[in-house]
C-alpha cells in the first residue's frame, strides 16, 4: 500500500465516510445535565450567501446517518424524520458526499427532502476514489474529468433530484489540474446538473486557480473555537473574492458539547483516539475551552454547544455552520443556537478568551495532515 492510501485509511472525512466515526452519543454528544431545559427555542433561520447561493444560517450534515461506528447503524425512519424535523424549524442546507456510506446517505438524504425538494438546497461531494456501482472506497483519489461526471449522474439517481445545488471536490487530487476538474464541472453546470461549486481543505493557490476557471460559491473546512486554522488565511480569501465558507464538525467533534473531561475514553474506531487534541496529556490543557463555553452558556441561558455555534455564525455574515447528528434532540439543540447574540462588546470578549487559549496537539495524525491545503498541479 502505498503512503497516500497509508492516508486515506485514516483521514477523518474517511473515516466518517467508512462508517469509523465515533458513536452518535460522543460524536454529536449533548449537554450537560440541565442543559437541555437552558437551551435557546428555534427561532426563524436567518438566510445567508454562499457566493451567489442562498442557504439558511445554519446547516445539517448528514455524514453519518448511515453509519456511525462499526457497529451502530441509525435507524432509517428516525433519520429521515430529523432531516424533515430540521426542515420545519428552517433548515434548508443539507450536506451529503458519494463518500459518505459510501452511497447510502445520499439515499437517505433524498428520501428524506423529496416531498420539498424544491424548497432546499443539497450538497454533495466528488472526489474520492469510490466505485461508481458498488461504492466499495478504493485506495487514493479520483478527480479525472471523466469520473467527475459519472460520479454525478449516481449522486442525482441517489438524491432523486436531476440537480446538485453545489457540489464540492471532496479533497485536492494531486494529480489533476484544479483547471481540469473547473472544466468538468463547468460541463455539468452547462449541462444543468450542477448549480453552484466549491473545494474542501484546498491550498491558497489551488482556491484563487478554481476561482478564476469558474466562480466559487463556498470552501468548506474543519473549523471551530477547536481548529481555528481558516482564521491563517481562508477567511480573507474568502472575503475578499466573495466565496462563502461552510464550517463542517463546528462542535470540534463533540468536544464544544461539554460532555467530555479527563476522565473520557475513547472506543477503537474512534478518531479522537488518534487525534493529538485529545490525547491525555494535551487534554486537560484544551478543557479550557469548555469551561469557557460552559460559562458563556450560564451567561446567555443556553447550552455549551450553541455557544460554540453561535460564536462561530458571529464571525463573518457569510459563515454556515453544518452540525451533524443522528439524534432529534441535538437537531434542535443546534437549530436552537440561531437564538444566541452578542453584542460588540461580548464579542470582543469572546473573541479574546477564545484566541487566549492555545490548543495543544494536533488535529490529526501527522500523515493525514498531508491533505490539508494541498495545491492541484499545474495545467499543462
Amino acid at each position: 500500500m502505498s503512503e497516500q492510501d497509508k492516508r486515506a485509511g485514516v483521514d477523518r472525512r474517511g473515516l466518517l465516510a467508512l462508517g469509523l466515526a465515533a458513536p452518535a452519543a460522543l460524536a454529536a454528544s449533548g449537554a450537560p445535565a440541565g442543559a437541555a431545559q437552558a437551551a435557546q427555542p428555534a427561532p426563524a433561520l436567518d438566510r445567508r450567501r454562499l457566493g451567489r447561493l442562498e442557504v439558511s444560517g445554519l446547516g445539517l450534515g448528514v455524514q453519518n446517518m448511515s453509519r456511525t461506528y462499526q457497529t451502530t447503524i441509525p435507524y432509517w425512519p428516525e433519520m429521515i424524520d430529523i432531516i424533515r424535523k430540521a426542515r420545519d424549524q428552517g433548515v434548508t442546507f443539507f450536506d451529503a458526499a458519494e463518500a459518505y456510506g459510501p452511497h447510502e446517505v445520499e439515499r437517505i438524504l433524498g428520501e428524506g427532502v423529496a416531498p420539498f425538494r424544491d424548497e432546499v438546497v443539497i450538497a454533495s461531494k466528488f472526489g474520492w476514489n469510490i466505485d461508481l456501482e458498488t461504492g466499495a472506497r478504493g485506495p487514493g483519489l479520483n478527480s479525472r474529468p471523466e469520473h467527475i461526471k459519472l460520479a454525478v449522474e449516481g449522486m442525482l439517481r441517489r438524491l432523486r433530484t436531476d440537480r446538485i445545488d453545489l457540489l464540492y471536490q471532496h479533497r485536492v487530487d494531486p494529480a489533476v489540474p484544479i483547471e481540469d476538474v473547473a472544466g468538468a464541472v463547468k460541463d455539468l453546470v452547462a449541462q444543468g446538473k450542477v448549480l453552484h461549486w466549491g473545494l474542501c481543505e484546498m491550498g491558497p493557490q489551488t482556491l484563487r486557480r478554481a476561482h478564476a476557471e469558474l466562480p466559487l460559491a463556498a470552501v468548506q473546512n474543519e473549523y471551530s473555537m477547536l481548529w481555528r486554522g481558516p482564521e491563517a488565511w481562508v477567511l480573507k480569501a474568502c472575503e475578499e473574492l466573495g466565496i462563502g465558507l461552510v464550517c463542517w464538525s463546528p462542535l470540534g467533534v463533540g468536544f464544544l458539547n461539554g460532555a467530555i473531561d479527563e476522565r473520557t475514553r475513547y472506543a477503537d474506531g474512534d478518531i479522537r483516539k488518534l487525534e493529538g487534541r485529545f490525547a491525555p496529556e494535551n487534554l486537560p490543557a484544551n478543557l479550557a475551552l469548555v469551561t469557557l463555553v460552559k460559562d458563556w452558556a450560564r451567561r446567555k441561558n443556553c447550552a455549551p454547544g450553541q455557544v460554540a455555534l453561535a460564536w462561530l455564525r458571529s464571525q463573518r455574515p457569510w459563515i454556515v455552520p453544518i452540525p451533524g447528528t443522528t439524534q432529534m434532540a441535538h437537531m434542535l439543540q443546534n437549530v436552537g443556537a440561531a437564538a444566541v447574540a452578542f453584542t460588540a462588546a461580548e464579542l470582543a470578549e469572546l473573541n479574546a478568551a477564545v484566541a487566549a487559549i492555545q490548543v495543544q496537539g494536533l488535529r490529526l495524525p501527522p500523515a493525514v495532515l498531508a491533505y490539508s491545503e494541498v495545491e492541484a498541479p499545474p495545467k499543462g
